[in-house]
């Protein structure tokens, strides 16, 4: 029997530890399989050239005319975001918090707004939180490289707190041209603000959670799970029972598409 050493043997027991916070007590597989063995990268699904060039004109709120933006490719929205003035989160922040991962890939995650840490690096979810959320996404055999992970605002609120609804609905018209350029097989919806914006059902997140819902999109209808988000999941660590049937059935989603 080969003993484990180092980096691979703590990165054993951070998924075992995940499981048992979880609950883990259903097979996911008929056979065994090396969870901490990174999974084949996703079928690059090429977005059609024909695809429409819709203009997105965002208001402000304030005396400023509305600014325009078109975009048909990532790098063309990513440019779009870092130019965009018309969200008041912008002031006093380090980056503009864009994406992480895999654009390719068929499993979107879609969080709240970044955090300090994620203000310093300019990436989504690499603080607690962001640990915790591959640790999730390892659990169901996905990593950075098979999925692609965003927010709902691109930069960080004052003090961590929550977007407002006026600050997301000035980013919403470039979240969901994100969401018609990458063309997710499945959505997740990560915490209760990234679900109301996305689904505009204002529920409380106990009740939207696991709850398949269908937003269209540009004339295109996508699938979207909300779940718990990762930063309650430390807070409310008994919750993680509730966040790992909802991974479950992410996955089951994907495997039968």
């Amino acid at each position: 029997m080969r003993v484990l050493e180092g980096s691979e043997r703590d990165e054993l027991l951070a998924t075992l530890g995940w499981w048992v916070e979880a609950g883990v007590d259903t097979l996911v597989d008929a056979s065994p399989r090396d969870w901490r063995t990174p999974p084949p990268r996703a079928t690059i699904r090429e977005i059609p050239a024909s695809l429409p060039e819709p203009e997105l004109v965002l208001r402000t709120g304030t005396a400023s005319p509305p600014a325009t933006v078109t975009a048909t490719t990532i790098g063309e929205l990513r440019h779009a975001v870092e130019i965009f003035e018309g969200c008041p989160l912008r002031t006093g922040n380090v980056s503009t918090v864009f994406a992480d991962g895999n654009p390719e890939a068929d499993l979107m995650l879609i969080g709240e707004a970044p955090g300090a840490q994620e203000d310093r690096m300019g990436l989504p979810f690499v603080g607690p939180a962001g640990q915790l959320l591959d640790r999730m996404l390892a659990a169901i055999g996905r990593n950075r490289t098979t999925a692609y992970i965003t927010n709902v605002t691109f930069w960080r609120p004052p003090g961590n707190r929550t977007p407002t609804p006026a600050e997301v609905e000035t980013t919403m018209p470039f979240v969901r041209r994100h969401i018609a350029l990458v063309r997710p097989k499945t959505i997740v919806a990560l915490g209760a603000c990234a679900a109301r914006a996305l689904t505009g059902d204002v529920t409380g997140i106990m009740r939207l959670r696991g709850q398949w819902r269908t937003i269209s999109v540009e004339g295109t209808d996508f699938p979207i799970l909300p779940t718990l988000h990762p930063a309650f999941l430390l807070r409310q660590p008994e919750a993680k029972r509730l966040a790992w049937a909802d991974l479950l059935a992410v996955k089951a989603k994907l495997d039968a598409d």
